[in-house]
């Protein structure tokens, strides 16, 4: 069970890692976009954006799983308890 400080750090840190992705997928999009005069190089933006996405949405899984490792399920379960002879 996580403590509400650590719950407060997650999501900070959760923010701060959204607004840099954010960040990388402005710096990809304004680079695609001027690449081409300074460079003689054919443009690839689906292997860019590939570079630019699939670490964001690793990241966006990793998050996920740590909150799920931070706050389990609670388990519910049924037992039947044998019944206790008074007869002795």
């Amino acid at each position: 069970m996580a403590t509400k400080f650590a719950d407060i750090l997650f999501i900070a840190i959760a923010v701060a890692i959204v607004v840099a992705q954010l960040f990388i997928l402005r710096s990809t999009a304004r680079g695609m976009r001027f690449a081409g005069a300074a460079t003689r190089l054919p443009a690839r933006p689906a292997l860019e954006w590939a570079y630019a996405i699939v670490p964001a949405l690793a990241l966006a899984a990793l998050l996920l799983f740590s909150w799920r490792a931070m706050h389990p399920e609670v388990v519910h379960v049924e037992g039947v308890a044998p019944a206790v002879g008074l007869d002795s």
